[in-house]
């Protein structure tokens, strides 16, 4: 019995590799993809400009913005807090999947912007700036819509820019999105 659950786990384990080698893959082509088209500098300088709306001093300052005022002070102490949460999700998978960055995995690959840190796997920007987003959105789903699309926007221009996959991007937004929905129920 012992050695059937011993194969089955290493079978599971085989196809999760199998399946992470697959969606690393994918990740690769985009890059490469992306790193060979031929943009407009306006779109690169859109896109500097926008990755900053999910930086820590963007989300820090909006949050303690948010927090001064009277209206508005319950929505800052939920986006803070899932600012927070989901940063120290952020860090703590960094640490424990230590993706290497696409330039540094791929070194024909050039970043348009800072690199932060030195690990990819998930994208800080995008989790921050979905925290802060669905946070809005569970506040005032009118304002949340358009808070929606700048999270999203954050996280295209952190594949833009070259300086995540695209998947690392996908669980910074599911993160960032399950921490605010999480401190949201909570609070309320």
């Amino acid at each position: 019995m012992a050695r059937d659950d011993s194969s089955l786990r290493m079978h599971e384990e085989d196809h999760l590799r199998t399946m992470l080698h697959r969606v690393t893959a994918r990740d690769h082509q985009w890059i490469d993809a992306l790193a060979r088209r031929e943009a407009p500098a306006w779109i690169d300088r859109g896109f500097r400009l926008l990755t900053h709306a999910g930086s820590a001093s963007f989300t820090i300052g909006l949050t303690v913005a948010l927090l001064l005022m009277h209206d508005t002070r319950h929505l800052g102490l939920v986006a803070g807090m899932a600012n927070l949460l989901s940063h120290l999700l952020v860090q703590g998978l960094k640490r424990t999947v230590v993706r290497p960055r696409p330039t540094t995995r791929l070194p024909h690959i050039t970043a348009l912007a800072d690199i932060p840190d030195h690990f990819s796997m998930p994208s800080g920007h995008a989790c921050a700036a979905m925290s802060l987003a669905v946070a809005v959105l569970w506040w005032q789903p009118w304002l949340g819509v358009p808070a929606l699309l700048l999270a999203f926007v954050v996280g295209t221009s952190r594949v833009y820019l070259r300086v995540h996959y695209p998947t690392d991007v996908v669980v910074g937004q599911v993160l960032g999105a399950a921490a605010a929905s999480l401190v949201h129920l909570r609070l309320s």
